[in-house]
């Protein structure tokens, strides 16, 4: 089971972290809610439709991170799909946000109640609902990380696959890897379980 997910009962799923993995996943899955932003709580008093209502910003993030974690809806860049796509981010983007941080959370809160078990590793097992938020972080994660390393489609030079360990870049470029073969390896349990 260590470093690849594996199906429980019921939907779930089990792996099992190390000590620097663990320290590794709360580290990123706290980067991410930092850079997401606080969400925006009710007030108290205020109506609770009112926030269900609320319009979200018309225009994309300049952090081509968040660009990335929220692209526009339309690539075309003729005036009325602009005007479409600042009205489908104004009233989408507060609930993908929100969504976005719950499933941080959702990795941060998992990771916070491990028990070690033996030689300084832990099973973290995860029900159907945790799945799901796991999958949604870990993708935003590799997403990001992949915009910051300017990975894209057509890098098909492997470059950063071959990065000498003096390369600062190096430990990211790890971390992305290592995020990937978590995200896949979850992807395929859930799958094996439908």
């Amino acid at each position: 089971m260590a470093g690849r997910f594996e199906a429980l009962p019921g939907g779930g799923a089990a792996v099992e972290l190390d000590e620097v993995e663990v320290s590794i996943l709360r580290s990123l899955a706290v980067q991410l809610m930092e850079l997401l932003g606080p969400g925006d709580e009710p007030v108290e008093g205020e109506d609770p439709l009112a926030a269900l209502f609320a319009e979200g910003p018309s225009e994309a993030p300049s952090d081509p991170a968040l660009k990335r974690l929220f692209p526009d809806a339309y690539a075309d860049e003729s005036e009325e799909l602009r005007s479409a796509a600042a009205d489908f981010r104004r009233f989408t983007e507060n609930d993908l946000r929100a969504r976005k941080r719950q499933d941080a959370l959702a990795v941060i809160r998992s990771l916070d109640a491990l028990t070690p078990t033996g030689e300084d590793g832990a099973v973290l097992k995860l029900t159907a609902d945790e799945s799901q938020a796991w999958l949604g972080a870990l993708n935003d994660l590799r997403l990001t990380i992949g915009t910051r390393l300017e990975v894209t489609d057509e890098d098909e030079s492997g470059e950063l696959y071959r990065l000498p360990d003096s390369d600062p870049r190096k430990p990211m470029v790890m971390a992305y890897l290592w995020l990937g073969a978590l995200q896949e390896s979850l992807v395929e349990t859930l799958m094996s379980g439908i």
